[in-house]
């Protein structure tokens, strides 16, 4: 869970290097405040205490194990970890990045009450972080159902995936990021009163469907399930590719004067825009796995799951870049007033 976490914050610092680098003025597009945005070396620098810290907890509690100790004291010391992250996180005074945390949480808070906010560029690109997030709020859900029911006591790892109203809350989490981007898009509609809002919904709508069908084949392994879900799966694919290089990237525009991609282009080697769409491609075909089950060696199905999450969150960095890149030059969201974007001032780098 911390590494998905912060794998994802280690590539949004990586995207706010490049749109630096290529004077994509992100703060201006989020509404940040200038003099207390996060820098890409202050999120470097906290995911690197942060896993170092994650990793020298993790090494301590398995040393106590090995060594005999299994009290439930020692089964507490993730728990008591997640726990202070949390509690750094609604930290109330002026130390740790204190206007970065509240603004994430603001921007939670708005996702989870959608349709009584507006809906804010950062409200919406926060909430699609989140659908690629879904593996850590799964997560995040058997940690509290673990320590809640006091199953850290007698190390009962498999109780919260036995038990049938937290098995289903499982799935009811995993279905909460794409009904939230849902609403956002029916809230959009609302205030705005543009078809394509809509369609958009009607995206993350089939992403509900594919999602709930492969539970359902988790369940029943029949063939009827595995034809619904390669049959919903695809069309789901198809669906997100064509909003992911048509309407969030601005590409494929056939009239182009840069052909298969677009008028105004930011990266000079065009090159980079097909890998880019060739990469998204394959990495939006990782529910394959839930068919085919590769059997990777001795491998445990847990890693491979692990690595798979971890593929979504590079996916999602590598979207983030070109989303922004689309939305600087063209307003694709249409969240600004006016179309032109200023651009940032260099920062004087110090030798």
């Amino acid at each position: 869970m911390f590494s998905l976490f912060f794998l994802h914050l280690f590539l949004y610092g990586c995207n706010i290097f490049m749109w630096r680098k290529t004077r994509i003025n992100y703060a201006f597009i989020f509404e940040f405040a200038p003099t207390k945005e996060l820098k890409y070396r202050d999120v470097f620098l906290i995911c690197t205490t942060s896993m170092t810290i994650v990793v020298g907890v993790m090494f301590a509690h398995l040393t106590l194990i090995v060594k005999g100790y299994s009290s439930s004291t020692v089964q507490a010391i993730p728990g008591c970890l997640l726990l202070v992250f949390l509690l750094v996180l609604v930290c109330p005074f002026k130390i740790l990045y204190r206007s970065s945390r509240y603004h994430f949480l603001i921007a939670i808070r708005n996702i989870i009450l959608t349709p009584f906010y507006k809906v804010v560029m950062v409200d919406f690109f926060m909430a699609d972080q989140l659908c690629s997030q879904v593996p850590l709020l799964r997560t995040l859900e058997y940690l509290a159902c673990y320590y809640i029911t006091s199953s850290y006591k007698t190390q009962d790892y498999g109780y919260c995936t036995r038990v049938k109203h937290f098995r289903d809350l499982a799935y009811a989490v995993s279905f909460l990021p794409y009904y939230w981007r849902a609403m956002q898009c029916a809230r959009r509609w609302f205030d705005e009163g543009d078809i394509n809002h809509i369609v958009n919904l009607g995206k993350y709508v089939s992403a509900m469907l594919a999602a709930g069908t492969k539970v359902a084949y988790e369940n029943d392994n029949s063939a009827g399930w595995l034809s619904l879900v390669v049959i919903v799966s695809s069309v789901a694919t198809i669906y997100q590719l064509y909003w992911d290089f048509v309407k969030d990237w601005g590409l494929l525009q056939f009239n182009s004067k840069n052909p298969w991609l677009r008028n105004d282009l930011i990266l000079k080697q065009k090159y980079i825009y097909f890998i880019s769409m060739g990469l998204n491609l394959l990495l939006r075909l990782a529910w394959l796995q839930t068919v085919i089950h590769p059997n990777i060696g001795s491998l445990d199905s847990r890693v491979t799951l692990f690595f798979l999450a971890a593929l979504e969150v590079i996916r999602r960095g590598l979207w983030n870049f070109y989303r922004l890149e689309n939305e600087h030059l063209n307003n694709a969201g249409k969240f600004r007033a006016v179309k032109v974007v200023p651009l940032p001032f260099h920062e004087v780098e110090e030798n």
